[in-house]
């Protein structure tokens, strides 16, 4: 009798990722994954869908990043402040209504949040967030892991915290 398998689908969260450090010289394969994930620089930040292939690529990074599970507010407030379109132009309702289904940012932000669209689904939209360094500056250090008293590595729901520090 075949042993039945437990389900292997992982939950397509909605996660952000904040690139803390930069560092001259470092491995090749840290590089390209950065450069994947579209981390050029210290305070830009993406939002990606933790798939399997997904989470590999935030754990071969850990060490010059932080990522977590994002809530609604921030992913609203990430989109209202920091999103730019073509030209460098802040993303606008009008911009929404004329390259989506969606009558407002609140309505995409949402639909993004449940996993229903993709950022790339707006025409025009840059997949980066260049942020602001935090203003109280980051929690510990940044070159140790959040459950070391750092920055770095999964940092579950403080990335909410951290996000609107840097906002």
């Amino acid at each position: 009798m075949a042993k039945e398998k437990g389900s292997t689908k992982t939950e397509n969260k909605l996660m952000l990722v904040i690139r803390v450090r930069g560092a001259p010289h470092m491995n090749y394969k840290i590089h390209d994954t950065l450069k994947m994930l579209r981390l050029n620089k210290v305070n830009h930040a993406s939002l990606v869908f933790a798939d399997k292939s997904m989470m590999g690529m935030l754990r071969r990074a850990k060490d010059y990043i932080a990522y977590g599970e994002v809530d609604k507010e921030t992913v609203l407030k990430l989109l209202n402040n920091r999103a730019l379109v073509k030209g460098n132009l802040p993303l606008t309702d009008k911009h929404i209504k004329k390259h989506s289904k969606f009558t407002s940012v609140k309505a995409f932000a949402d639909a993004l949040i449940s996993g229903e669209v993709k950022l790339n689904d707006i025409n025009e939209l840059k997949p980066v967030f260049r942020l602001h360094p935090p203003i109280g500056g980051h929690r510990g250090t940044v070159k140790k892991h959040y459950h070391a008293g750092g920055t770095l590595g999964h940092v579950g729901e403080f990335i909410n915290v951290l996000a609107s520090k840097m906002i």
